[in-house]
């Protein structure tokens, strides 16, 4: 059996995710951590200033983190000094608070970090990239939406899928939405960001060029689709030797 806790456990993600872990024959669920110390599928959830002592007497193999990106960088640290391996679905990093992370996993811990779990949009990034491949005179835009406790913006999805673009057509400038006498278009991406409602993840790419319109969209209805991605992600990380690895290493896209 594989121990598993969870950081962020009484969340939107963390609830998903547990209930998932705890239903499974071969994974443990030992407890978790959040702001606010609680109950979680029969185990307890100790406050965010213990966590080394929840590490210390839980003992989890793995530590999943679907926290604030502040808090998961201390997180990480904690599981890192306990020699936990660790998966990571928190957005929102900053580039120093990345750069933190990556020094405290590497030649330490395995870690799997993502920006999105769901197997539907992994395979929707490679669409993308392909699209992008043979669309490179065509403008693009960025479309996303989700729902309105969300606190990052753009998404991290979206940040990944113009990470993919940029590779593809060049470092093109990104635009933010557009308003007044614009001019003419230029050399850019166009991104644009919804916050309404309860939108688990809405994501479009529009390819657009002369006579024709190319869309791609994943859209997430639950986000039981995340948490599968997390799940199917444990057994594949543990024991794995130290190292930042991702979606595409846990579904065999890099084999």
């Amino acid at each position: 059996m594989i121990k598993v806790g969870i950081c962020g456990a009484l969340g939107r993600m963390g609830t998903k995710i547990g209930g998932l872990v705890n239903d499974s024959p071969d994974l443990e669920l030992v407890g978790g951590i959040d702001v606010k110390a609680g109950q979680f599928y029969g185990t307890e959830v100790y406050e965010s200033c213990r966590i080394d002592e929840f590490l210390k007497e839980k003992k989890p193999d793995v530590l999943v983190d679907f926290t604030v990106a502040g808090a998961a960088v201390e997180n990480v640290k904690a599981a890192s000094k306990n020699g936990v391996a660790v998966i990571v679905g928190t957005t929102g990093f900053s580039e120093e608070q990345r750069e933190e992370l990556d020094k405290t996993i590497t030649g330490r811990i395995p870690a799997v970090i993502s920006s999105n779990f769901s197997l539907g949009v992994n395979i929707f990034w490679r669409l993308v990239r392909e699209a992008a491949k043979q669309l490179k005179d065509y403008d693009i835009e960025v479309i996303e939406a989700h729902h309105h406790f969300k606190k990052d913006a753009p998404s991290g999805t979206a940040k990944t899928i113009i990470k993919i673009l940029k590779e593809e057509v060049g470092d093109r400038k990104e635009v933010y939405g557009r308003e007044g006498m614009v001019g003419e278009r230029g050399d850019e991406i166009g991104v644009h960001v919804i916050r309404g409602g309860d939108i688990v993840g809405d994501h479009t790419v529009m390819f657009a060029g002369n006579d024709e319109v190319i869309e791609l969209t994943h859209r997430a209805y639950d986000r039981l689709v995340f948490a599968h991605g997390v799940v199917r992600s444990i057994p594949w990380i543990y024991k794995k030797s130290p190292g930042i690895y991702s979606m595409d290493d846990v579904l065999g896209f890099n084999d």
